[in-house]
């Protein structure tokens, strides 16, 4: 396993960092030759391949988190909303062309979860929305709750998951293998990640992909079934 994990981290950072090679020395050797729409290009290429390489760290340093006995989670009640929006914010910035839509239950109550982790998931669901999702479409984000979860349901318009790829995604270093998701890059890190912190917090995580649309469900303990069980608790000591 780690000597697969070695492998396949070293050609996922190869690509970038030749790229950020590559093209750095092609400026230093010929600038003046360069004109600016040139430079621009490169640069433009040199800071994706550089923001890739950054992801691509992020999730390594998270997945060797993941696989250590023991994780450091912080569990805090909050409402979801300004995480959401603080989300869809950084991740229109890195994906211009996309809108976002999101409607959150009217009454939602707050979660009980590490909320740092909790930004992660919603980063990695809704980056990966933008990635695979159509030119100029919309990603909408909604929530519902029950007595136990809050739920949130992330949906992009693009390609289609194969109902037989369900659990696939979800494992490591996995990717769809078509001619559509060959054109984006990826590690196959982010759902690993995602499903392992959101079952860890005591989560659930669901995909469904039909009609030219892929929707991530993500079902969070909501705070009150806590403060609920310790009530329950103290009555039963006293």
């Amino acid at each position: 396993m780690n000597e697969d994990f070695i492998s396949t981290v070293s050609h996922e950072l190869r690509t970038p960092l030749t790229s950020i090679r590559g093209f750095s020395q092609t400026m230093l050797a010929s600038w003046e030759k360069l004109d600016d729409e040139s430079k621009k290009k490169f640069l433009k290429i040199i800071i994706e391949q550089s923001n890739r390489l950054i992801n691509l760290v992020e999730n390594m340093l998270s997945v060797t988190k993941l696989q250590e006995t023991k994780e450091d989670l912080i569990y805090k009640e909050f409402d979801i909303k300004p995480v959401i929006e603080t989300t869809c914010s950084i991740v229109k910035n890195q994906y211009p062309d996309k809108k976002f839509e999101i409607k959150i239950a009217e009454n939602t109550p707050n979660i009980l979860a590490d909320k740092d982790k909790f930004q992660q998931i919603m980063m990695n669901l809704t980056e990966n929305a933008a990635k695979y999702g159509d030119t100029n479409t919309t990603i909408k984000i909604q929530s519902k709750f029950s007595e136990e979860f809050v739920t949130l349901k992330v949906i992009n318009e693009g390609i289609e998951i194969d109902k037989n790829d369900y659990e696939k995604i979800f494992t490591k270093f996995s990717r769809i293998d078509n001619p559509l998701t060959r054109k984006v890059q990826g590690s196959g890190l982010g759902l690993y990640i995602t499903k392992n912190l959101v079952e860890k917090m005591g989560g659930k995580i669901n995909v469904k992909s039909e009609n030219h649309q892929t929707e991530f469900e993500v079902s969070m303990p909501c705070a009150n079934i806590e403060r609920q069980a310790k009530n329950a608790v103290s009555h039963f000591d006293n």
